[in-house]
């Protein structure tokens, strides 16, 4: 359950923010604040593992970047509505 908190929340709203380009935008807020919680707020404790390499990202950043941007889109693409078509 709390995988989807970020993802309702950065639908909510891009789609609050902009109807027309919620989708986009859910996904650019979703991934950004992603990168931006996980990774660089924790740049600090890196000092701190111990480890020879650190490695920024990784297989649960990658799936919560994943996750969030691609439900987001999901979410706010459903809920906006349809853009007319140009007819050539």
């Amino acid at each position: 359950m709390p995988v989807f908190v970020p993802v309702v929340a950065t639908a909510i709203l891009a789609f609050l923010l902009s109807r027309e380009y919620a989708a986009p935008l859910a996904y650019i807020g979703g991934s950004m604040g992603t990168l931006i919680g996980a990774d660089l707020l924790n740049l600090d404790k890196i000092g701190g593992l111990g480890a020879p390499v650190a490695s920024i990202g990784g297989a649960g950043t990658f799936d919560g970047i994943f996750l969030t941007g691609i439900l987001a889109v999901l979410l706010a693409g459903l809920a906006s509505p349809p853009r007319p078509r140009e007819v050539w």
